[in-house]
């Protein structure tokens, strides 16, 4: 009866070990490359959605700081983690069994330039839109000073305007009151005037019918002639 023999993996070639371990370093590295390529789209979506937030800030400056703080913290934690990503691929790149080749190298790279480019591209809109969120603050508090301005200087017309009227009733009431007075301690005077004008009425009647019989005298002159 024949023996069947089992190899141990002592019997195994040098070359099966050695494509094994480079099996298992190649799927730790294309994982951490498939995580990096993620956080790098999440966070370009999330800055292109926060930078957007300052069209608006004018309008809607205290409804827009808390989304502002929530997306602020979300897109700080995406740098964060892209940033250990990084790092763990340049420690996957100095510790790998079969070493990095130059290929890894340059993606390795241009992983780093893009979390260089997010993060620079955060500080930059970040920066951009506190301006505006200070300059839109700085205008509504100008808006309500110039509110707050007009509301007194309407008040302050209506204060005078019934200064005024009540100024010119007090001095109606003195001049009604100069006038009773006067009608009170003059009444001679107010009968001679009344018989003045009487007299002169009587003097018109009189001068109109000397007028009149004049004329008929010459009338009658210039016919009987």
């Amino acid at each position: 009866m024949a023996t069947v023999v089992i190899p141990t993996s002592s019997c195994l070639p040098a070359t099966d070990l050695s494509a094994a371990s480079d099996e298992s370093t190649t799927g730790d590295w294309d994982d951490l490359r498939r995580v990096a390529r993620k956080l790098e789209g999440d966070l370009d979506v999330r800055l292109s959605s926060y930078a957007k937030l300052g069209e608006f800030s004018d309008k809607r400056v205290s409804s827009n700081d808390t989304q502002w703080k929530t997306q602020e913290m979300e897109i700080e934690m995406l740098l964060v983690k892209l940033t250990e990503i990084n790092e763990d691929m340049s420690q996957w790149a100095s510790a790998s069994v079969v070493g990095a080749n130059t290929a890894t190298m340059q993606r390795l790279t241009r992983h780093r330039e893009i979390l260089h480019e997010l993060t620079k591209e955060f500080k930059r809109t970040k920066k951009n839109l506190l301006s505006v969120k200070e300059h839109a603050e700085l205008l509504t508090s100008v808006r309500n000073d110039i509110n707050e301005h007009k509301i007194d200087e309407v008040i302050d017309q209506a204060e005078g305007t019934r200064t005024a009227l009540t100024v010119q009733r007090s001095a109606f009431g003195e001049i009604q009151g100069k006038l009773k007075h006067l009608n009170d301690k003059f009444p001679a005077i107010r009968a001679t005037l009344g018989a003045i004008k009487r007299k002169k009425s009587k003097d018109n009647i009189i001068l109109s019918a000397v007028i009149a019989l004049c004329t008929l005298f010459l009338i009658a002159y210039w016919f009987a002639k």
